[in-house]
């Protein structure tokens, strides 16, 4: 278990948090309501130059030819950078901690995946200039299938999206293709629960919508070292990356974050820092590189769309007995940051409820979308919604007070969790009555005597048998079938026993840590590396 060192910087922190109805003033109130806060784009450069890039029509084609003969006799401006002009053209954010290989272009070289995915860049003296040479730019493609759907890209003979996961699907640690947990017999117990309810869900994109949109200005200082001005929402990240792509050490660039104008998770990922950066490199001035509101909007990452698969097994008197979910993360077509996503939906089945049997497939899937971001709890969010929304229709189902249905499953301490770790400091049942009380939502009297701390553990705390299954490839998905909750479901029959697993492999070699970046700590894995 991880302790925070609370004798570190003890004369600065205040572990009482006694806030509420005091006034306290935010540090950077002051700043902002008198309009003096200090944002990126408010550095206005001598000799700034202007970066803007051409974006794929096609959400999946070859790119046969690119002309930019026009382009570069355009008014004003000063460089053409294409992906042989960018020194590592490969990159995914979460290779810095080992964790996913490198799949994404800084600019398409041989096909573009989803559209609006950038293929050349102008820099130009003025924003005008570059959008107008922009236009100039002719990109031959020949277009290839496209799949838009997680389910259909998992099908036989889908089109491979990203050649790097050519099964269109994440591998984690290089021989899983989801993640799994399996808790006690999910199956046998939906074969003896009362009632069997199943559901799908789906959540779409959702744009994070930044009053300040992304953009760096990158400029050459002068002891050789590059200052940055950036929106990032990740400075270190950004600086690693960076460093990264361009193939120099890390301590070339002198960052600058400031305020931020608005990020929820969408400011994570470095998309305009390394160009600006090359830009300046290569043109030895400032180089300012923003997204207009189109392209935010467009081609800006979203939170993930999301689709849930959810039956659940309970008995006559509330108690849920089996859940079995089905996940599948839309990543678009790069890995971004949804493989971590499915960890952390993994990590949070069957949400804070007591279930004894768990069964949970996780998919981090590729589509010819726009790649996906972080976004305020992403990996847990989608998943709530779903978890809470499948708990209303079976306390209607079994004929139960929502309010008190959850406080029969909830956690309480001393309880098994699915993961196999101990509940502790659950106050679930707690939260419900303060809830209810508040909202005048009535509760029979058990139900308010109910508390986190007592009734958990004893047979609640076990263990159960779990059967295992095979760890390698993934076995076709059974259709999934829609039941209201209003109504009786079908029987349920158990499935066959399943063969005993083969031997586990060995594990795969480590991959040899890059040159680039300093220690980290690794919020997948637990570890440091260099």
């Amino acid at each position: 278990m991880l302790e925070l060192r609370k004798d570190i910087f003890a004369d600065e922190r205040d572990d009482n948090l006694k806030e509420i109805g005091k006034g306290t003033q935010r540090q950077d109130m002051l700043g902002h309501v008198t309009g003096t806060s200090s944002y990126f784009n408010d550095h206005k450069l001598q000799g700034m130059l202007h970066l803007k890039v051409v974006r794929s029509t096609q959400a999946h084609a070859r790119i046969r030819g690119i002309d930019t003969t026009d382009a570069e006799r355009s008014a004003g401006v000063r460089r053409i950078i294409r992906g042989a002009d960018v020194p590592v053209n490969l990159n995914t954010l979460l290779s810095l901690i080992n964790f996913g290989k490198d799949d994404e272009p800084s600019l398409a070289v041989d096909k573009v995946r989803y559209k609006g995915e950038p293929i050349v860049a102008i820099v130009a003296d003025s924003e005008r200039e570059a959008f107008e040479a922009i236009a100039k730019v002719r990109v031959d493609y020949e277009p290839l299938p496209a799949v838009f759907d997680v389910e259909d890209a998992l099908k036989p003979g889908a089109s491979v999206v990203n050649e790097t996961y050519p099964k269109n699907t994440f591998t984690y640690h290089e021989t899983y293709d989801h993640q799994r947990l399996r808790f006690g017999d999910a199956d046998a117990a939906l074969a003896t629960a009362d009632h069997v309810l199943e559901q799908r869900y789906q959540m779409s994109p959702i744009e994070h919508a930044p009053t300040e949109t992304n953009g760096a200005i990158a400029a050459p200082d002068t002891n050789g070292r590059y200052v940055v001005y950036t929106s990032t929402q990740a400075l270190f990240f950004s600086v690693d990356t960076c460093a990264k792509i361009l193939d120099v050490p890390s301590n070339t660039f002198h960052f600058i974050g400031g305020t931020v104008g608005g990020g929820f998770g969408g400011k994570v990922d470095t998309l305009t820092e390394p160009l600006a950066i090359l830009g300046a490199m290569l043109t030895g001035r400032p180089v300012r590189y923003v997204f207009g509101r189109e392209e935010e909007m467009q081609y800006g990452p979203p939170r993930g769309a999301e689709r849930i698969y959810i039956k659940d097994g309970v008995m006559r008197d509330g108690r849920v007995v089996a859940r079995k979910i089905r996940c599948y993360f839309d990543s678009g077509a790069y890995t971004r940051l949804s493989s971590y996503a499915a960890v952390k939906c993994a990590a949070h089945l069957p949400g804070p409820y007591t279930i004894p049997n768990v069964y949970g497939d996780v998919y981090c899937v590729f589509t010819n979308r726009t790649p996906a971001t972080a976004m305020r709890g992403f990996g847990v969010t989608a998943m709530d919604f779903a978890i809470e929304c499948q708990m209303d229709k079976l306390a209607h189902l079994v004929g139960m007070d929502p309010m008190e249905f959850r406080i029969l499953n909830a956690y309480r301490d001393g309880d098994m969790k699915a993961h196999r770790r101990e509940a502790k400091n659950t106050a679930l049942i707690e939260c419900v009555q303060v809830a209810a009380e508040k909202a005048k939502w009535p509760l029979r009297e058990e139900f308010k005597r109910a508390s986190s701390r007592k009734d958990g553990g004893g047979s609640r705390a076990v263990i159960p048998p779990t059967p295992t299954d095979s760890s390698g490839a993934r076995s076709p998905a059974p259709a999934q079938q829609r039941t209201s909750y209003d109504r009786l479901p079908p029987a349920v029959t158990r499935e066959p026993p399943r063969e005993p697993p083969p031997p586990t492999p060995p594990p795969s070699p480590r991959p040899p840590a890059p040159s680039h970046g300093a220690t980290r700590f690794s919020s997948v894995f637990g570890t440091r590396r260099r």
